[in-house]
């Protein structure tokens, strides 16, 4: 798999490391990987990990319970914190906003099937590169918006993502894949699901 070439922030390096030590796999994901590839400077780090999040808090000394319903553990170091979130798929939908229930899963592949577009479905790490399933790299290359797996199932499961997807287009100035514009537009009245401040 293709790498590249990056300094992770000495803190988020720490984090791998002392997770990797401890016999977990670990991987940086989803926007801040997406941001290295464009040559962006990350705004935050999020980091996904085969440890339960029990297993997490063994590893450091200093964690907050931030969404552990969710497999998500906030580990500070130094003064600057970081969360770190169990590799999980998820349950029914039934509010067109969010799984009923989470099942943490150790495989990373599994994870990121459950992710909104392929360009955020893809992990890294210094040591491996992309782990990359669904060819995000090649779609951030192309400024192409495409959804994981079946565009219609990823929409009705969160219709939040429908905003998220015409977001990255007008922010990134990336097109959206042709299935996935179709369903978003077919899906729009899922919006009513959505907070009126979004």
């Amino acid at each position: 798999m293709e790498h590249i070439n990056v300094n992770l922030p000495r803190n988020v390096w720490e984090i791998l490391k002392q997770l990797n030590k401890a016999g977990h796999e670990a991987y940086i994901v989803g926007g801040c990987v997406r941001d290295l590839i464009m040559n962006r400077v990350p705004n935050d780090w999020d980091i996904t990990t085969s440890a339960t999040p029990e297993k997490v808090k063994k590893v450091f000394p200093k964690t907050y319970d931030t969404g552990l319903e969710h497999g998500t553990v906030t580990v500070r170091i130094k003064k600057e914190t970081y969360e770190v979130t169990t590799y999980r798929t998820e349950g029914k939908y039934e509010d067109h906003r969010r799984p009923k229930e989470v099942e943490f899963v150790e495989d990373i592949t599994l994870d990121l099937s459950r992710r909104d577009f392929t360009m955020n479905a893809i992990a890294y790490h210094p040591k491996e590169g992309f782990i990359d399933p669904y060819l995000g790299v090649n779609d951030i290359k192309a400024k192409t918006i495409k959804a994981v797996g079946n565009p219609k199932e990823r929409f009705e499961e969160d219709a939040l993502r429908i905003l998220r997807g015409a977001r990255f287009s007008a922010q990134l100035g990336f097109e959206i894949e042709q299935k996935t514009l179709e369903s978003m537009i077919e899906k729009s009245n899922l919006l009513d699901c959505i907070s009126k401040e979004r």
